[in-house]
């Protein structure tokens, strides 16, 4: 029995482009691009409080807060700063970025609060 041979046929690569072309402006004009939200920080300076009033101190665990020695939920924190006066936040060790985002996001609801991290001790 003889096979017939099959003769090769060049590959148009025309409709190829066309579908990649195609699918790349499919996902271009689906796709939602989405600023994430900025959380302003500063690093703590020497002498950035005024004299009369003494800096709020904010220590940061994993699993709690405590603002001045006093044990607050982070959703429910509760502060009453006074124009300018500094909250000084003390990161303890093994506080993720995410608990640290949180807090800072927390605190814009206070807005004449100066924030200074100092990081982990």
């Amino acid at each position: 029995m003889l096979k017939a041979k099959r003769q090769k046929r060049a590959i148009s690569m025309t409709p190829l482009v066309d579908v990649i072309f195609l699918l790349l402006l499919f996902f271009m004009l689906t796709s939602t691009f989405s600023k994430f939200a900025e959380v302003e920080l500063s690093a703590a300076a020497a002498g950035g409080t005024s004299p009369g009033t003494p800096p709020i101190f904010l220590q940061l665990y994993p699993d709690r807060l405590t603002v001045n020695g006093q044990t607050q939920p982070l959703d429910g924190l509760v502060l009453e700063p006074q124009a300018g006066q500094t909250l000084l936040v003390a990161l303890q060790t093994d506080v993720t970025a995410q608990r640290l985002t949180d807090l800072l996001v927390a605190l814009r609801a206070f807005p004449n609060l100066d924030i200074a991290v100092l990081g982990s001790s």
